[in-house]
């Protein structure tokens, strides 16, 4: 018998008290899936999550995006696509961009980009549930979730239904800051998932013409609020009119990322050590 590495989504196997995962597809594998989270809607989430692939992507890793923010979708627009996505009676073919990112979301599946999604929580839930078992992943090694803002129905469904090796907190630098860290903190560690560590978005503005860091809402508090929580400050990230303007023209491959490459390798890291960490857990 194969020794168990505890990813669940391509395993057959009935363990007792094994989680109730969506199950992915035979023709799909994915190495690591890490949720991109916030307690609060504004703080740059999906403008994150899709540097944080597009630095993966240009390492050499093969990612995906699955854009979990049903009622409010907009990873495709940062990518530049606009054709909906095809398939067959089995599966969803994924878009893909210019470094090859593969990437779903509802605004993929709409007529028109501007129309509202107007469902229930059980009928985005069943949304979730279609992307990541009927697309075709083929092979990843890491796919992040967008998710939506707060602790909803949509949260609750991906961190029980789902298997995340690891979330990211996005946060800004604003004296609420503490309190919407600790919800979606708080909500990770009722559904036993680790958090990788917080990432200070928006945090400063480098003066163009004589590099001063002038820091428009105030002082940063990545390290403050990382050491309230107990957990890993990540990098702070900032308020860029280049990167604004990539994304206006659906160009955000185009970015210099270089300065994430120490992230990449932290969370690369990170993600094996809790994996580990998991095993030794189960083993003993």
């Amino acid at each position: 018998m194969a020794e168990c590495d505890h990813n669940c989504s391509n395993c057959s196997s009935k363990c007792e008290g094994a989680p109730k995962y969506f199950n992915l597809n035979q023709f799909s594998h994915i190495k690591h899936i890490i949720g991109v989270v916030s307690g609060k809607g504004g703080v740059g989430k999906s403008a994150t999550t899709s540097l944080l692939a597009t630095a993966f992507q240009k390492n050499g890793y093969k990612v995906g995006i699955l854009d979990a923010d049903i009622t409010g979708p907009s990873i495709p627009k940062g990518f530049g696509i606009k054709d909906g996505i095809k398939g067959n009676e089995n599966l969803m073919f994924p878009q893909l961009t210019k470094l090859g990112i593969k990437i779903v979301s509802i605004n993929l599946l709409l007529q028109h980009e501007d129309d509202p999604v107007l469902w229930r929580g059980p009928v985005v839930g069943g949304a979730i549930k279609q992307f990541y078992e009927d697309v075709l992943w083929e092979d990843l090694d890491y796919l992040f979730i967008d998710m939506p803002p707060g602790t909803g129905d949509v949260a609750l469904t991906i961190f029980q239904s789902v298997p995340l090796d690891g979330v990211i907190i996005i946060s800004t630098p604003q004296d609420l800051v503490q309190m919407i860290v600790g919800k979606a903190l708080k909500m990770a560690n009722m559904m036993n998932i680790p958090v990788l560590g917080l990432i200070e978005n928006m945090s400063y503005i480098k003066c163009p013409n004589c590099n001063t860091i002038i820091e428009p809402f105030g002082p940063s508090k990545l390290v403050e609020i990382a050491n309230v929580f107990n957990i890993k400050p990540l990098i702070k990230m900032p308020i860029d009119p280049n990167l604004t303007a990539l994304i206006d023209k659906g160009c955000i491959e185009d970015y210099d990322t270089n300065y994430l490459n120490d992230l990449i390798k932290l969370i690369n890291k990170d993600v094996a050590h809790k994996i580990k960490l998991k095993k030794i857990e189960v083993d003993s």
